[in-house]
């Protein structure tokens, strides 16, 4: 039979790509200890997208795009389980057009939503308030991203995918409002946003 368990982590070290062990609360290990927790965030989001289809912005839609992310999070986890001595090893590689797509698809949200020039309590629909916890919890896992940054460079494709992201979290939460008729719940205006 074989098992799950292999008893190497017992002593608080765990392995990385490249053969190495580093302790558990290494740096390398909690930004991935926090992109593997947005990508189970995704999971949930993507779990409550089995509602009625809509024109212009379908579960379906949200579902592929949610799908794709949690595919990319996967090579993201790997590439920064390498250290950056040994990445050009890593066969596993992020599309060129990462940062790009993720834009495009805020843009495109944004347009459906309306501008959002404000800070909003997260909540609303289960759906918008799931979204807005993927988004907090794609900010950790950016800090985090930064301090590994600090001590072993990240591909700044990464970093910029995971600032984006939140982003897209943001939006893709307000889109869901809007579409359930829900309204936000504004606290303050975004200063950078709105001065002239």
């Amino acid at each position: 039979m074989n098992r799950i368990y292999t008893r190497t982590g017992d002593a608080g070290t765990t392995g990385i790509h490249g053969g190495s062990r580093v302790p558990k609360d290494d740096p390398r290990i909690e930004a991935n200890g926090d992109l593997d927790e947005l990508n189970c965030q995704l999971g949930v989001v993507r779990s409550m997208l089995r509602g009625p289809v809509e024109p212009g912005l379908t579960e379906m839609q949200w579902d592929e795009g949610l799908h794709r992310i949690q595919q990319n999070m996967m090579t993201v986890m790997s590439l920064v389980a390498t250290p950056s001595a040994e990445r050009a090893k890593n066969p596993n590689e992020l599309p060129e057009n990462l940062v790009a797509d993720c834009e495009a698809a805020i843009d495109a949200l944004t347009e459906q939503a309306g501008p959002g020039l404000h800070f909003l309590l997260p909540g609303g629909t289960p759906l918008a308030a799931q979204l807005q916890l993927a988004r907090a919890v794609c900010r950790r896992a950016e800090r985090r991203l930064w301090a590994l940054h600090r001590q072993d460079p990240v591909p700044e494709a990464i970093l910029q995918y995971i600032n984006r992201l939140s982003d897209l979290f943001f939006v893709m939460a307000r889109c869901e409002l809007a579409r359930q008729d829900w309204p936000e719940e504004r606290w303050k205006a975004f200063a950078y946003k709105n001065r002239k």
